[in-house]
């Protein structure tokens, strides 16, 4: 059997059973780290205990939306839970992307519950050297 003595915790639990689960009208909010990588960003979310076929990924605009959904275990008809800290329901992120942003590249990966994405910076973002042309014709203003 489990004991656990941190009331912090047992106050996180107990307004989470008052609050219930995040729905896809209110869902809750999901961990995320984002950095710059080379010439592309790299976001990464926490979705741990989610099948990739929960999780869905839409961009319009610049507005970055991840959703997903973390359902409950089958459990046989004689199991008794003793204790229930991982959340349930749904849970999302919404981003807004820069217009730096390739938006219609993005790439996603899902390996041991974290789902990455990385966006490419667009070509039209990235320095550039512009040559100055040289014009041999001087023309003098008179008046």
């Amino acid at each position: 059997m489990l004991m656990r003595t941190d009331p912090f915790r047992e106050l996180d639990r107990m307004a989470q059973q008052l609050m219930g689960p995040g729905t896809w009208s209110k869902p809750s909010v999901m961990p995320m780290d984002a950095y710059r990588e080379g010439d592309e960003y790299v976001v990464a979310f926490d979705v741990p205990g989610v099948t990739a076929d929960a999780i869905d990924i839409d961009v319009e605009r610049n507005m970055l939306t991840v959703k997903a959904e973390r359902r409950p275990t089958a459990k046989a008809d004689n199991v008794k839970m003793e204790l229930s800290e991982r959340p349930l329901g749904v849970f999302s992120r919404q981003i807004m992307l820069a217009d730096t942003l390739d938006t219609e590249r993005i790439q996603a990966d899902y390996d041991a519950g974290v789902l990455t994405l990385r966006i490419p910076i667009a070509e039209r973002a990235k320095p550039r050297k512009v040559s100055i042309g040289a014009d041999s014709g001087r023309k003098e203003i008179s008046g």
